[in-house]
């Protein structure tokens, strides 16, 4: 039964042994562990996520490594997406459509916003389907269940590493090769890894909360899919938030994201229009997200099982 554990000491006797060093010596301990039954919705049992840190950096490992495995260039996919990704988001929005960058360099401004996005949303997608996916495991051994959400976060924030670190080459080859000139807003700039975790946070509120779902309602595994190819278009990703007529831009700003995404360029690239303000809402609305999927996720997690 999955559920809190607690360790007892047991000490076993001295064996009565007449040498005096045997009667002197240290009693021979073991560790008992216990698992007992949840309490209630708020059980998160946070604690144990330390005692797991070893099988969550296993996880990391199987997680990066596994997903281009038996593939010709490996990790260098890692690098090629956002690459591509980002030329084909200039000569679509940027050449053809014609979309605002507000003056910065749309090669940029594009691989920025899709570097941000894209750690979103496989975080999001990924840590939704812990259940169904690992219920060959599950099934068969104890650990916290988060264990494995937590690692996806960490293993996509590697992911996230290498693309912004070939951002950050692009960036220095535009100012120093180019010529170019960026105005970076040091304050913003410094905050960029918050609002990187900020980003990996979202992705594991929304993923618990759908994986919590998912495991009676097998239908919100295609929503979430067809949700965020939905979601990245409501959010400044393609386009700057001064881009967006004043009579729609409340849409735009009722997304948690769209602060996140703002600050990064202006903290990097000069251009976006994110708000103190803005930002405290955002922390609010994960706060509320993160202790909803909390809740729902440890309340599934008995009785998953049943139903995946």
């Amino acid at each position: 039964m999955d559920g809190a554990t607690q360790d007892a000491v047991l000490t076993a006797p001295d064996s009565g042994s007449t040498s005096a060093s045997q009667q002197t010596a240290v009693v021979a301990a073991s560790v008992l562990t216990v698992i007992t039954p949840h309490r209630g919705w708020f059980d998160w049992r946070l604690r144990q996520l330390w005692r797991y840190r070893d099988l969550v950096a296993l996880f990391v490992w199987r997680d990066f490594v596994s997903v281009y495995k038996q593939t010709i260039i490996g990790p260098a996919w890692h690098i090629i997406r956002p690459l591509l990704t980002t030329v084909v988001f200039v000569v679509v929005f940027s050449r053809m459509a014609g979309l605002s960058t507000d003056g910065a360099p749309p090669f940029l401004f594009y691989m920025l916003g899709n570097v941000a996005w894209a750690y979103f949303s496989t975080c999001l997608d990924s840590t939704s389907k812990t259940f169904l996916a690992n219920a060959h495991l599950l099934g068969k051994v104890y650990f916290h269940r988060l264990v494995i959400p937590v690692s996806i976060v960490i293993s996509n924030l590697i992911a996230f590493a290498i693309q912004f670190a070939i951002f950050l080459i692009v960036y220095v080859g535009y100012v120093l090769l180019l010529g170019g000139h960026l105005q970076v807003t040091a304050g913003w700039a410094l905050a960029s890894p918050i609002l990187v975790a900020l980003l990996g946070m979202y992705g594991l509120a929304g993923g618990i909360i759908v994986c919590a779902l998912t495991t009676r309602y097998r239908d919100l595994a295609h929503l979430v899919t067809f949700g965020i190819q939905l979601a990245m278009y409501v959010t400044p990703v393609i386009y700057p938030l001064s881009a967006v007529p004043a009579s729609y831009r409340w849409i735009a700003q009722l997304n948690p994201l769209t602060p996140i995404i703002e600050a990064l360029r202006l903290g990097l690239l000069g251009v976006g229009s994110p708000t103190l303000g803005g930002l405290l809402v955002s922390v609010v609305v994960l706060l509320v997200l993160l202790t909803v999927g909390l809740m729902l996720f440890t309340r599934v997690e008995r009785t998953f099982m049943d139903t995946v």
